[in-house]
């Protein structure tokens, strides 16, 4: 659904983006990851066409983003990081407003609004002024607004930035329901945690270039990085050691203060397993905490020591 080839983009003496080469599956969530100044959001303004790459190619829906523009702009929907609103329109007025930019028959435009504000849970609000809602329900606006025209794929920048917990996790909830529609959605965000919940795969840029790029399943392997288990027994703790290290889903196990520390092989992230073959051993397991590679492990792996 989206594609880049050897993107390039520069500003003057600047490179914001540097040979990147992107590929989003239909109905996938891409999670595009980077610092500040990595080229996230200059690469989501050119697959909409607000920018024009200096070199290189973008294409959504099978076409180039540079030679169909107008075409383009019908099949993906756009959410900035900032999104500038109209403060003295209501809710209802400012997205039948956007229907009518977008050429929406008259006859189907209340219809439409209607759909959107209930899958944005926003009917409550739909005649309170913009300027009156919430930084979260704002955000949940600005994603009814780019569903206005029923896109194909949704290139969202920072959606979560600036939200509580509560709304972070509404707007999250909200992405799931989009992806079960068929939407492919790209989203840029800080918040890496909540980018490994909900995404397929993940991208990771680091100075215009894209470092990884492919499943949480993939990239720890690569890195080098494994989950662990630490498990206590009741007693006989040098007998679980040795049973366990023998198993071929174990890399290594340590004794630590309050017990065993258990590293996984690598694509192995069954901590059940351990408990299982401990018990089946006669072990008396007391406790098993898990302690799962997360995506802001990856990420400050494959960037460390990187000059911003």
């Amino acid at each position: 659904m989206i594609q880049t080839r050897d993107l390039c983009m520069q500003f003057g003496s600047l490179t914001a983006v540097a040979g990147l080469n992107l590929s989003i599956k239909p109905g996938d969530i891409f999670g595009f990851i980077g610092p500040n100044g990595a080229g996230k959001t200059t690469t989501m303004r050119i697959l909409v066409t607000l920018l024009k790459p200096t070199s290189g190619q973008a294409f959504v829906g099978g076409m180039d983003v540079s030679r169909y523009g107008r075409d383009v702009r019908r099949l993906v929907g756009y959410m900035p990081d900032f999104m500038g609103v109209y403060d003295d329109l209501k809710v209802f007025e400012y997205l039948e407003f956007f229907a009518a930019a977008f050429g929406i028959d008259p006859r189907k435009r209340k219809g439409i609004v209607e759909g959107v504000l209930e899958l944005t849970d926003l009917q409550s609000k739909k005649a309170a002024l913009v300027d009156s809602l919430s930084r979260g329900m704002q955000q949940r606006l600005g994603l009814a607004r780019v569903l206005i025209h029923d896109p194909k794929a949704l290139i969202l920048d920072e959606p979560a930035s600036g939200l509580d917990p509560r709304a972070r996790i509404e707007i999250r909830e909200l992405l799931r329901e989009l992806k079960r529609m068929g939407k492919t959605v790209m989203i840029s965000s800080h918040i890496l945690s909540e980018l490994e919940e909900i995404c397929d795969q993940v991208g990771i840029i680091e100075q215009g270039r894209l470092v990884f790029s492919g499943t949480m399943a993939e990239i720890l392997p690569q890195l080098g990085l494994h989950n662990r288990v630490q498990v206590r027994v009741r007693d006989n703790q040098d007998g679980a050691l040795a049973m366990l290290s023998a198993l071929p889903q174990v890399k290594d196990v340590a004794v630590v203060q309050d017990g065993l520390m258990v590293t996984l092989a690598e694509g192995c992230d069954n901590d059940g397993l351990i408990a299982r073959e401990l018990v089946r051993g006669g072990f008396d397991v007391v406790a098993l905490h898990p302690e799962r590679l997360r995506l802001d492990d990856a990420f400050l792996r494959l960037t460390k020591g990187m000059v911003h």
